[in-house]
């Protein structure tokens, strides 16, 4: 479904909020830097993503819709409750680029590919999983402005209790991993760009050639867990390379998964543009997928700058 800015007002939400921003202008961090500015604008155009997802997962469907599919009483409200903190953060975020002289990039039009609540959360754990993984990327260039740093803290904590939130309310484990997945700006960017139809601005971010993830799908209630050893199957186009690969070259899958270095494991050509590759030990949760020539050696940011020839696809493991 295609949603606008204008076709998410919150008036139609049946309760209120208290504007934080009437209250503490003064309590709002600087902008120091272009990097800050950067990291700022990703967070909020990430921000405007989940607000049009939450807000249509609260307008979408009745309260009637959401217990007959198995979800808890007070389900559905606290689905807007949500799209309502995404608000508050674009608020203020745009605020604090306003107030250091940034014009605040504007929400673009998105397509959600669910049909029922349901889906609905499942894409919801998948979205928001890539919100708190930028943030935690972009904290870490922001280490000159330590109130920033606070600021940027104080949101993605709320993000996480937003998506334990709804993975328990599919029955799944609200804690999957010990630690979350850190994604660097350019992985963020491209991972959001499967939903947005168009945008009357884009941020200075490089597209990368597509990798679509296409089996196992994830269980239902997402248990048990995809297990080590598990086939994994993915798509790309090889004429959208950024550079000239041999068509018998080694190719690799680098997946990052929570705070350790990127696993590499052997990629098995399934046919032009088709690969498949296993599980590594001890992947869970959430984890993000790349099409690579190399088989080690390079951290995140290190495979966003150079090392990937497609990607990332998100796969949800448990």
């Amino acid at each position: 479904m295609i949603l606008s800015a204008a076709a998410v007002a919150f008036a139609l939400l049946p309760f209120t909020f208290s504007h934080p921003l009437e209250k503490r202008q003064n309590a709002l961090p600087p902008v120091n830097s272009a990097t800050d500015e950067s990291v700022l604008q990703l967070a909020l155009y990430l921000e405007h993503l989940e607000h049009n997802l939450y807000t249509g997962g609260f307008q979408n469907f009745t309260d009637a819709e959401y217990t007959a599919a198995g979800f808890p009483p007070g389900f559905r409200e606290n689905v807007g409750v949500i799209a309502e903190h995404e608000r508050v953060h674009i608020a203020t975020i745009s605020t604090i680029l306003s107030n250091a002289g940034y014009t605040p990039i504007p929400p673009c039009f998105y397509n959600f590919p669910y049909s029922d609540p349901t889906s609905f959360v499942n894409l919801a754990n998948m979205i928001t999983s890539v919100g708190i993984g930028a943030y935690l990327g972009g904290s870490s260039l922001l280490t000159d402005d330590p109130i920033l740093v606070t600021a940027a803290s104080s949101i993605v904590t709320v993000e996480s209790r937003h998506d334990a939130y709804l993975r328990t309310g599919i029955g799944a484990s609200p804690f999957p991993t010990p630690f979350d997945t850190a994604l660097t700006a350019v992985f963020a960017y491209n991972l959001a760009q499967m939903f947005v139809v168009s945008c009357p601005q884009q941020l200075p971010i490089t597209i990368l050639p597509k990798l679509t993830f296409v089996s196992p799908a994830p269980p239902p209630n997402l248990q048990p867990p995809i297990s080590a050893g598990t086939t994994l199957q993915f798509k790309f186009d090889p004429t959208t390379f950024f550079v000239d690969v041999d068509p018998n070259a080694q190719l690799y899958i680098g997946l990052l998964n929570m705070v350790t270095n990127v696993t590499f494991v052997e990629a098995t050509s399934c046919g032009d543009g088709c690969v498949t590759a296993p599980v590594p030990e001890g992947a869970m949760g959430v984890a993000f997928a790349v099409l690579s020539t190399f088989n080690g050696g390079l951290n995140g940011n290190q495979l966003s700058e150079f090392g990937t020839l497609a990607g990332p696809a998100e796969v949800v493991l448990s």
